[in-house]
C-alpha cells in the first residue's frame, strides 16, 4: 500500500488533471513530489477533510489557519509554484478549465475523490477555525451596520498587533519608495508627504482623512502643512489610538479623531479629502455614493486623493466573484474593481479627473517589509493576537505581494478636483508640479 504521501501526491494530480508542483509531506512522515521543490505540509487528516467539505479556496484557508496545511521553505517561494492553481486556474477548477463538479464526471476523477475521502476519514465536518467572520453572508450590502462589522473584524484586534507587523509609522497602505533599500518608515513618511502635496496644503485649510487609521495622515498634515484635520473610522481601536498619538504630539487644537461613517459626516465644506486605502471597503453598489458624498464635502477647486487598491479587468465582468479566503478572513465585504471603473464613477459624481499615478510595485515592496517584521517577531504576534490570526496575516500580505509583482493587482493615486464652474482647477500648469 502507498504511503499517504504518495497517494495524495496522485490524488491531486489526478483530481487537478495537472503535475502537482510542489512536494508533498503528510502526517506519516512520508514525502512524494518534485525534489527540490517547496514542500507542502500536510500535518493530518483534518487537513483532507476541510478541504472536501469545502472544496477549494476556503477549504485549503481553513486548513492553513487552522495549522492543519502549512510550508516548509520560503512561503514566496511555494506561493508562486502553486500560482497556475491559485491565481491562473483556482483550485476549483481541473487542468481541462472544469470545475470540481464538471470532473467529477469523469470515473478517474469520482475514483480519486473516493479515494481521498476515503484517506480522510473519519468524514467528520471540521469547524471553521474561530478567526473566520462568523455570521458573515457574503451579500455585500455595504450598510453601516455590516461595514462597522467588517471593519472591526479586520482592523479591532489589537493596537499591539499592528504596530509589531505595521512598524513606526502605523500606516497600512502602500509606502513611496525612492530605493528597494530604504527603511519602511522613510518611504511611509514620504507617501504621506506625497499625498499632502498632491492636494496642495497650505496652513489654515480643512482637511477631511476617510478611513484616518491610526491618524498617521492627520498628524503628518496637521504637523508638516499647518492645516485642520477631521480623521473618520468605524474602528474604536485605532480612534483610540489616534487620540492618543494626536496629544503626544501637542496636536490637539488642530485634529479631531471621530468613530463616524464617511455617509454621516455633515460638517464640509471641506478644502480637501484625502482617502488612503479606504475605498476598497465601499463596494460597488455603493462607490457612486461614496464619490458623490465627498464630492459635496468639497469647496469648489477642492482636491480629492483616492488611493485605492485596483484589480485586472475581466472578459466578463458578470463572472467576477470575491476572493474567499479574503473574504472570510481578512477584508470582509471589501471589493476591487479596474482602475478604469474608480476613474470613470469618479467622473460620473461631478469629479474632473487630472492625475492618475500607478505605484503597483511599491506595495509589493511594502508588504514584503510588513511579512519580514511578522516572521522576525512571530512568537510575539502569536501572542498578541492569535496563532490563528497571524497565520492569516502571514498568507494574505505573502500572497498580495506577490501578486502586486506579478501584475494580478495594482494600486493607484487618482487625484481628482471639484473643478468649480469657471473651469479654473487651481493645479499647476506642469504635471505633478503639486504646489
Amino acid at each position: 500500500m502507498q504511503d499517504a504521501a504518495s497517494r495524495l501526491k496522485n490524488l491531486a494530480e489526478q483530481l487537478m488533471g495537472a503535475p502537482l508542483p510542489v512536494r508533498i509531506r503528510a502526517w506519516d512522515h512520508s514525502e512524494a513530489g518534485p525534489p527540490g521543490a517547496p514542500t507542502l505540509v500536510v500535518r493530518n487528516r483534518r487537513a483532507l477533510r476541510h478541504l472536501l467539505w469545502k472544496p477549494g479556496e476556503l477549504g485549503l484557508a481553513r486548513a492553513w489557519v487552522a495549522g492543519d496545511l502549512d510550508v516548509d521553505g520560503d512561503l514566496y517561494t511555494a506561493l508562486d509554484a502553486l500560482a497556475e492553481f491559485i491565481w491562473e486556474r483556482g483550485p476549483e477548477q481541473d487542468g481541462k478549465g472544469r470545475s470540481l463538479r464538471q470532473s467529477l464526471r469523469d470515473p478517474e476523477v469520482r475514483a480519486a475523490a473516493r479515494s481521498l475521502l476515503a484517506l480522510s476519514a473519519p468524514f467528520l465536518r471540521p469547524s471553521p477555525p474561530p478567526e473566520e467572520m462568523r455570521g458573515h453572508r457574503r451579500l455585500h450590502l455595504h450598510t453601516k451596520g455590516s461595514d462597522k462589522q467588517a471593519i472591526s473584524h479586520h482592523y479591532d484586534v489589537g493596537n499591539d498587533f499592528y504596530e509589531l507587523v505595521l512598524g513606526p509609522s502605523m500606516v497600512y497602505s502602500c509606502a513611496y519608495w525612492e530605493s528597494p533599500d530604504g527603511t519602511l518608515e522613510d518611504a511611509q513618511r514620504d507617501k504621506l508627504d506625497l499625498v499632502c502635496r498632491k492636494l496642495g496644503l497650505r496652513p489654515g485649510m480643512r482637511l477631511l482623512d476617510v478611513g484616518c487609521g491610526w491618524g498617521s495622515m492627520a498628524i503628518h498634515a496637521a504637523r508638516e502643512y499647518g492645516v485642520g484635520v477631521v480623521g473618520v473610522t468605524l474602528s474604536r481601536e485605532q480612534a483610540a489610538y489616534a487620540r492618543k498619538r494626536i496629544a503626544d504630539e501637542g496636536l490637539t487644537d488642530r485634529i479631531e479623531i471621530r468613530v463616524q461613517d464617511y455617509r454621516d459626516v455633515r460638517d464640509g465644506p471641506y478644502d480637501a479629502i484625502s482617502s488612503i486605502g479606504m475605498a476598497e471597503h465601499v463596494g460597488a453598489e455603493r462607490y457612486l455614493e461614496y464619490a458623490s458624498d465627498l464630492h459635496a464635502l468639497l469647496k469648489p477647486g477642492g482636491r480629492l486623493l483616492n488611493h485605492q487598491i485596483a484589480r485586472r479587468p475581466q472578459a466578463d465582468e458578470s463572472a467576477y466573484t470575491v476572493d474567499e479566503f479574503i473574504d472570510a478572513y481578512v477584508f470582509p465585504d471589501g471589493e476591487l474593481a479596474p482602475v478604469g471603473t474608480t476613474v470613470g464613477i469618479l467622473e460620473r459624481a461631478g469629479f474632473e479627473v487630472r492625475d492618475l499615478e500607478s505605484i503597483r510595485e511599491h506595495y509589493a515592496l511594502t508588504l514584503r517589509r510588513w511579512v519580514a517584521n511578522l516572521e522576525a517577531h512571530g512568537k510575539e504576534g502569536r501572542r498578541l493576537t492569535s496563532a490563528g490570526r497571524a497565520r492569516v496575516w502571514r498568507l494574505y500580505m505573502a500572497a498580495s505581494a506577490l501578486a502586486f509583482e506579478h501584475n494580478r493587482i495594482g494600486v493607484n493615486q487618482v487625484l481628482a478636483v471639484k473643478t468649480p464652474e469657471s473651469g479654473a482647477s487651481g493645479l499647476p500648469l506642469r504635471a505633478r508640479d503639486w504646489r
